[in-house]
């Protein structure tokens, strides 16, 4: 099936003729995406997935024990699809140490972070803003100061026209709306976004997402913004209730089909098969987390039990045990500070977890050690530590 999702301009970039692509406004149409059965039977499976994670999320004492990790897993991931080398270990051992052998690339992952709270806090206030472009905007502006892009003017709807791939814009792999159409552009995506829709939420967070990529409104920091509207998104229509889903993580899976289904959309406007790779990803990523969730969940109880058995167990132990799935890399001066004990009882409490080997000491340093839940990071990364 082919249909047009959008026209040419020619537009010009220094000495260079190219032709911009303009993406036709949201919902598909001529003719409408209608879900066949084997895209509605994925569609099911996708959403029993979903349950399933949501489950899993309700199933601990505080849903922040896997808030944290899985948050951070996707920006950890969505960073390293754009190029940064940190890993979820580094990004962890830095909240707790504030040092970090690759600063810059942490910054930007913790940058995902913050721009993600930023924008929840904003949804669930009640005279909060609404999800659109001025919420979308200050949320760019957070994910991109201090950091790779900062020249770019986050924050700021381009005035100049962009490029995807090639070194210079005639050999680009894909040219977005010059720049006098993206404020309207996103205009209209964001009236689609509260609009009454027959299409299924999960499917309609992946069609916005094409169309924010495909007018890539920004000067850098695209992919990470449009990744982070799905997160918004599929909590903002109750598909989840909190960001648990690391979809990026799919993605990177195997980027280049990726691109080739973004470009299917524009090329030939093949919704249908965009639809059906996204639903792919979602279930992968939920699967995925049910997986890991209830792996964390079974190792937090079991090492909890332990500690609270321990014929030397102390209150402050137990604190930190309950403590560690949302700090599971600490200092004994992160422990004395966020517990608020003295040092000589935060450092016994961190002792007693290394003696039953729940912490393992991981800077080989004889002062301002560093300990790491190891097991519990191992499952969260699902690499070796």
């Amino acid at each position: 099936m082919t249909r047009q999702t959008g026209t040419y301009q020619s537009s010009s970039v220094g000495d260079h003729e190219v032709r911009a692509f303009v993406p036709e406004p949201l919902p598909p149409s001529d003719p409408v995406l209608v879900l066949s059965p084997e895209l509605d039977a994925l569609h099911a499976q996708t959403l029993s997935a979903i349950a399933q994670l949501r489950i899993a999320g309700s199933m601990v004492p505080s849903t922040d024990w896997f808030l944290y990790g899985f948050v951070r897993k996707e920006a950890v991931t969505t960073s390293q699809i754009e190029g940064t080398q940190a890993t979820l270990r580094d990004v962890v051992e830095f909240e707790a140490t504030d040092k970090s052998a690759l600063p810059e690339d942490v910054e930007e992952v913790c940058n995902y972070v913050h721009a993600l709270g930023f924008a929840r806090d904003e949804l669930h206030k009640p005279s909060g803003m609404p999800l659109g472009l001025e919420l979308l905007c200050i949320t760019h502006r957070i994910l991109m100061t201090g950091v790779r892009g900062e020249t770019a003017r986050p924050g700021v709807v381009r005035d100049s026209q962009n490029w995807i791939g090639g070194i210079i814009p005639g050999k680009a792999i894909y040219v977005p709306p010059p720049p006098s159409e993206v404020r309207d552009l996103l205009e209209q995506l964001e009236t689609w976004i509260h609009a009454d829709d027959p299409l299924p939420p999960l499917v309609r967070a992946g069609l916005a997402h094409v169309q924010f990529e495909s007018i890539h409104p920004f000067l850098d920091g695209n992919g990470r913004i449009g990744r982070l509207l799905i997160a918004l998104l599929l909590e903002h229509w109750g598909v989840l209730d909190h960001p648990l889903l690391y979809i990026s993580l799919a993605f990177k899976h195997d980027r280049l089909r990726y691109y080739e289904r973004l470009s299917a959309v524009r090329h030939r406007g093949d919704w249908e098969g965009w639809t059906a790779y996204f639903l792919e990803c979602v279930r992968e990523a939920a699967e995925d987390g049910v997986r890991v969730a209830h792996a964390l969940h079974a190792l937090v109880s079991t090492d909890r039990t332990r500690v609270v058995e321990h014929e030397n167990a102390t209150i402050a132990a137990v604190r930190l045990m309950d403590a560690l799935p949302t700090q599971p890399i600490v200092t004994a001066s992160s422990v004395s500070e966020d517990l608020e004990i003295t040092s000589p009882t935060a450092r016994k409490a961190v002792e007693l977890l290394e003696s039953i080997g729940i912490l393992r000491e991981t800077s080989g340093k004889q002062r301002d050690r560093v300990y790491s839940y190891t097991e519990y990071m191992r499952l969260l990364t699902g690499e070796d530590t």
